[in-house]
């Protein structure tokens, strides 16, 4: 009778085990650690991009690019790179490596006599 539950017992752990690998595996799979970001092909621009688009950046994840977008909304448009430096997980050193991959586009000039305006 003992060998009987001995030899459950191995078989018990040695499911356990395969379970176990099995979760890991996948969980390696879905979440890949250690792998970088491949960063924009053009740079993106702070005032247009979504809180998507500023996750592929370099050290931004997605609390740091939502709270990009929602200083953005706050604080109206970022008028030079260097904004960034407002936001509380942007330290200079994360902007040094941020700098090559955002940019921030001049606004759009209103055409003189289009229809938005109005006449006086």
């Amino acid at each position: 009778m003992k060998r009987v539950s001995n030899l459950r017992r191995r078989k018990v752990q040695e499911l356990v085990a395969l379970a176990l690998a099995a979760v890991l595996s996948f969980a390696f799979a879905a979440f890949p650690v250690g792998q970088k970001k491949k960063p924009p092909a053009k740079p993106l621009d702070l005032n247009t991009a979504t809180a998507e688009q500023l996750e592929q950046l370099p050290g931004i994840g997605p609390v740091t690019a939502k709270a990009i977008v929602r200083f953005r909304e706050k604080s109206g448009p970022f008028q030079r790179v260097d904004d960034l430096l407002a936001i509380h997980r942007i330290s200079k050193s994360r902007l040094d490596k941020l700098r090559p991959y955002v940019t921030v586009a001049a606004p759009a000039k209103k055409r003189v006599g289009s229809h938005d305006e109005p006449r006086l």
